[in-house]
């Protein structure tokens, strides 16, 4: 795959969201490196419609959204960026899971997300940004369903050797 020039990098960009009124977002560039990510608390339903409004038609070049998990929450998303014209999918954990994490990583819930966590931080770290002090699940987990959405997109062929463990 070609490699895009830092400016070419922002054409395109896809937004992974881990739905619920904690939510974890999660930016990833052309090239499938994630340039931000952030985990916000909406007070209610209403706060959280006002914010995805203005997060999604405020992100230029943004071209592709992911959702992570449904429901009302989840439509919200789904229902705004269909108003912008940009390509929305709800996806469940068990999407980026199954393709992220090996099967003895997700024998429980529980087991998922520490490995999800440890998954999340070497992403960060290949993409070269800073570890966070301190990463939330949801953070995290918007990481992960970021990395799915890039690879189904075809933005990159394949999980990068940094990120996949020997272990």
């Amino acid at each position: 795959m070609a490699e895009l020039s830092d400016g070419d990098a922002f054409a395109e960009c896809l937004l992974a969201v881990d739905t619920g009124l904690r939510t974890g977002l999660a930016l990833y560039d052309r090239r499938g490196r994630l340039v931000w990510l952030r985990s916000k608390h909406f007070g209610n339903r209403n706060s959280l419609k006002r914010a995805v409004r203005s997060l999604l038609s405020g992100l230029p070049g943004l071209s592709r959204v992911v959702v992570e998990g449904g429901g009302r929450l989840g439509e919200i998303w789904i229902r705004e960026a269909a108003r912008l014209g940009i390509p929305a999918v709800v996806i469940s954990a068990e999407a980026w899971r199954n393709l992220l994490l090996y099967r003895r990583e997700r024998k429980s819930g529980a087991d998922a997300k520490r490995h999800a966590l440890l998954l999340a931080r070497r992403v960060i770290s290949w993409s070269r940004l800073p570890l966070p002090p301190s990463l939330k699940d949801d953070a995290a987990e918007a990481v992960l369903a970021g990395l799915w959405g890039v690879c189904q997109a075809g933005w990159i062929s394949r999980i990068p050797p940094e990120i996949r463990r020997n272990t």
